[in-house]
């Protein structure tokens, strides 16, 4: 049996898909007996407050030095990672995003020695944004290349990456994944009635309503949808395009219809209230919220960008059009709201492909063996994980 390791983790510890899938890999890492160590500015937000034996944190201070214009974050966090593995002895560090983290890494790794490994995992906004941008493309590129593996969280990624940034390397495919026990069917039977009638069916889009997710398209598609099945809208979260999408509720007379409920910690109760995620996105790397559904048994109903359509497949746990179509998407969500032998295959589909394509020990194992692989090791095989 492989021998557990000491693994530094650094990821964005505030809300957003990356930090969720990297504290949650770490925390599910401590139970399998690896020693963890979360290296960031904050305590990633998904923590927590309860104590484990092979979780820590350790904090990132930035120097206040006056001669600084700005207080140099990237300094004191390689600096911060370099102590950590010298003191600590850890094996890897398993960074999240390649800006700033992996070349961070990078740099710790100059300072350490080349028995630590460098692990960097590609989420999104770090190829399709910043590797877009011509003054940061050589560091990213630097980055991915002296890491001593490279992981994206779905293939379109890798696609992107390989043209963006001319990579060539290996990059391993590790798609995101959810704690199953958390993330089940809930049962909402006293909640519903919060927000519809027994007759009404419920819609649900959750993001941070940033433009790329075309949160404006979500209240079309709503529209559509309402003209023909009584329904109900539910917005989770908050972002800049939130005033675009009351104008846009307003506009069409909605306002009764349509329910923000910000921020939410408790998405796997709130995801449960919904009979289909609407998920319209423009680019979408992987899009973890219908990962979240899909675990619960709600099905999707969005559009084909990015790793969307390697999440969802369409005809069986959601359908998937082109972007903007939103009279497709609208026809395809009145087809799963007005048929209930459909609607409840749909959710059997859900229910099986996440646990069997999804689940967080088959991902936790795939990261394992990556470990394992860049310490010359003996890689240990993969498990079934559901049954």
């Amino acid at each position: 049996m492989s021998q557990p390791l000491k693994i530094g983790i650094t990821c964005y510890p505030s809300l957003g898909g990356s930090g969720v899938v990297a504290t949650e890999l770490g925390k599910l890492l401590a139970e399998k007996g690896h020693q963890v160590h979360f290296i960031a500015h904050s305590i990633p937000f998904r923590l927590g407050g309860t104590f484990h034996k092979n979780i820590f944190y350790h904090e990132v201070e930035v120097s206040d030095y006056y001669v600084f214009r700005y207080p140099p974050y990237d300094m004191s966090l390689a600096t911060k990672m370099a102590q950590v593995a010298k003191m600590q002895q850890l094996d890897i560090l398993h960074v999240h995003y390649a800006v700033p983290h992996a070349v961070c890494a990078f740099l710790a790794k100059q300072m350490v020695g080349d028995n630590l490994k460098v692990v960097t995992t590609l989420h999104g906004t770090d190829i399709t944004v910043l590797g877009q941008d011509e003054s940061l493309k050589d560091l990213i590129r630097l980055a991915i290349n002296e890491s001593d593996a490279v992981t994206a969280v779905s293939q379109d990624l890798i696609q992107e990456t390989r043209d963006v940034l001319e990579i060539s390397r290996d990059i391993d495919l590790t798609y995101n994944f959810v704690d199953k026990r958390i993330y089940y069917p809930r049962d909402t039977t006293s909640l519903r009635s919060d927000f519809a009638e027994p007759n009404e069916k419920i819609l649900m889009h959750i993001s941070n309503f940033r433009p790329v997710k075309r949160v404006v398209d979500v209240v079309e598609i709503f529209a559509k949808v309402n003209e023909k099945v009584p329904s109900k809208l539910l917005f989770v979260g908050e972002g800049p395009d939130l005033p675009k999408v009351q104008c846009k509720i307003m506009e069409l007379g909605l306002q009764d219809k349509v329910f923000f409920l910000g921020k939410q910690d408790e998405i796997a109760q709130v995801i449960s209230l919904a009979d289909v995620l609407l998920l319209p996105s423009e680019k979408e790397s992987f899009g973890l919220v219908a990962l979240e559904a899909m675990a619960c048994g709600v099905p999707t109903v969005g559009s084909l960008a990015g790793g969307i359509p390697e999440l969802v497949v369409h005809g069986e746990t959601g359908f998937l059009a082109p972007i903007g179509d939103t009279k497709r998407m609208a026809d395809y969500t009145k087809q799963l709201l007005s048929n209930d032998a459909l609607a409840a295959n749909f959710r059997e589909a859900c229910l099986k492909r996440a646990c069997r394509d999804f689940a967080d020990g088959l991902i936790t194992q795939q990261y394992e063996q990556i470990y394992y692989r860049v310490l010359g090791q003996e890689v240990p095989k993969l498990n079934p994980v559901c049954g």
